[in-house]
């Protein structure tokens, strides 16, 4: 990745990664991504972050390329993707202070092994001088470990926010140009990283909405000259309002379960509910993350395997429950041959949800039209739900 400017005395000195396609050999990524870090020159210059270990060489060249001798090192996140080139980075600046929290010295040191003596710790609200420019350290915890800050640059109005409203896109362009492009891969990078952490992140848009931002760049994605492109986006996905949808991850062994699944998904749309189905062999857990975040109502169909669900669904069962949407009702469907308890297990593998459990429709054997009344009473139910909460 070649040195960008974001402004005069501001660049972009970190690296794309065009063919990264799984994140923490779990989060696909469909567009590949970026490790970005930023310079900030003046009398004394900053780093803003590292890159991922995979791309030191390039994150070294280009402070070669840019020719600033840095002074600082400033780590928002000890997460390594960000974190993990400050070593190297040490060797060839071996003066250099590494800036950062208490809570984030410690796990570096820890993860990395960065003697204590390079760093210097700050705290909310602290200020760091450079000369003619001013660094501001900005706390904020849970966005999305307990060490996470952010840093502003006072006079430039520049605010540099790590992971926080990132997105996984690889894009030669440094600043949006076309939200429409970059909405998505936001969205869904909100939802498998910063959902869980969503009343969190209602305080912290709160903080930033009391400041003159002109540049918003973060850690991953391209970099916003409209502030208000993401964050009144984010605003939108953290709110505690819902959409008239339900999202519907389902398996099927011999057709009975994908039988009722499918009758399911017409009762719904016969009541003008919106309903987003997720094949579990075969569904990207990204997009089934990103349906979760609008969502009023999951529905999770399974058959049952020995006396539990299937893997699959208890898989799917535990993402909704580590992700912890504002989804407001829940349920299980499906079939079993001769016992167990697989809608007792999948309710309790999602106790994160602060949802009400709507009756499950569960059929021995393969279902009759007795059991897809069942599913037309459940429909009805969650329309009438929807309807009591005005959507």
């Amino acid at each position: 990745m070649v040195v960008q400017p974001l402004t005069e005395d501001i660049f972009q000195v970190g690296s794309i990664d065009w063919d990264r396609t799984l994140f923490d050999e779990l989060i696909p990524l469909p567009d590949g991504t970026s490790y970005n870090a930023y310079v900030v020159t003046d009398e004394t210059c900053a780093l803003m972050d590292t890159v991922d270990p995979t791309k030191t060489h390039e994150l070294l060249a280009n402070l070669t390329e840019l020719d600033a001798e840095i002074k600082y090192i400033i780590a928002h996140h000890a997460e390594q993707d960000h974190s993990g080139s400050i070593p190297a980075v040490l060797d060839i600046y071996p003066e250099a202070t590494v800036v950062t929290n208490p809570k984030c010295k410690t796990l570096l040191m820890e993860m990395l092994h960065i003697p204590e003596d390079a760093f210097m710790t700050v705290g909310d609200g602290d200020t760091l001088s450079l000369g003619e420019k001013t660094l501001e350290f900005i706390y904020a915890p849970w966005v999305h470990w307990p060490e996470t800050m952010f840093t502003y640059v006072r006079e430039e109005q520049v605010l540099f926010t790590c992971d926080f409203l990132g997105s996984h896109l690889a894009t030669s362009q440094l600043f949006v140009e076309d939200m429409g492009e970059v909405y998505n891969p936001a969205k869904r990078y909100y939802a498998e990283i910063m959902m869980p952490f969503r009343t969190s992140i209602q305080s912290h848009l709160k903080k930033l909405d009391s400041m003159e931002i002109k540049i918003i760049a973060p850690s991953h994605g391209p970099v916003y000259d409209t502030p208000s492109l993401i964050t009144e986006a984010y605003k939108e996905w953290v709110s505690d309002a819902v959409k008239n949808e339900v999202v519907l991850p389902f398996v099927s062994m011999h057709g009975s379960t994908r039988d009722m699944v499918d009758y399911f998904i017409d009762a719904l749309m016969r009541r003008d509910i919106t309903v987003k189905p997720f094949n579990l062999t075969t569904a990207d857990i990204g997009e089934l993350a990103m349906s979760l975040v609008d969502a009023a109502t999951v529905v999770i169909a399974s058959p049952t395997v020995l006396i539990g669900p299937h893997p699959q669904a208890v898989y799917a069962a535990y993402l909704v429950n580590a992700l912890r949407p504002k989804c407001r009702f829940a349920s299980v469907i499906g079939s079993y041959g001769w016992g167990g308890k697989m809608v007792e297990m999948l309710t309790q593998s999602m106790q994160n949800l602060h949802v009400e459990f709507l009756e499950s429709v569960l059929v021995k054997g393969h279902p009759t039209e007795k059991e897809f009344k069942l599913l037309d009473i459940l429909a009805d139910q969650i329309y009438k739900k929807h309807k009591d909460i005005t959507i």
